[in-house]
């Protein structure tokens, strides 16, 4: 069909022609989910090891996989079976790695500061490492109506 464009369409400008855009640090930015069984942390290890290598951040790299694997052990253990979102990014000089899951609201804010505490106690090794980095690490609702919990870790070449 060799009819040209009309309407609005017509008046975009043309695009400009891009090649591939090697990997690098400022274009990795990546979001994919995780089923949420028991076997998603080694998965996710070899992804994000896969990833910092294609994007030339290998001296990160045994960190960020070993963050990614407590985040999701974390979030498995709290919620198993159920499927999680991993977000893996540069921004602002650094490594941001970000996991959410679905672990459900708590009935009071009591129950829930006692279970941020919980998981938090079992994120120790997480702290290690990241420190380690000039890093931080975290635990926070999702704020979504069905609750969730968003836990990250950042990292510093």
């Amino acid at each position: 069909m060799s009819t040209l464009m009309k309407g609005a369409l017509r008046c975009l400008p043309a695009l400009a022609p891009t090649g591939p855009h090697p990997p690098r640090a400022d274009n990795l930015s990546y979001s994919f989910a995780l089923p949420g069984g028991a076997f998603c942390a080694g998965l996710a290890r070899r992804v994000v090891s896969d990833l910092l290598t294609r994007h030339d951040l290998t001296e990160l790299r045994d960190t960020a996989v070993l963050a990614t694997s407590e985040l999701v052990a974390a979030a498995y253990r709290f919620t198993p079976d159920r499927e999680m979102l991993l977000r893996i990014h540069w921004q602002f000089d650094a490594l941001r790695i970000v996991l959410y899951d679905q672990h459900p609201c708590h009935g009071t804010p009591e129950r829930a500061e006692e279970c941020r505490e919980r998981r938090s106690a079992g994120m120790w090794l997480l702290a290690a490492a990241v420190e380690a980095h000039g890093g931080d690490w975290g635990l926070a609702p999702a704020l979504t109506a069905t609750g969730g919990s968003k836990t990250w870790a950042l990292l510093h070449p």
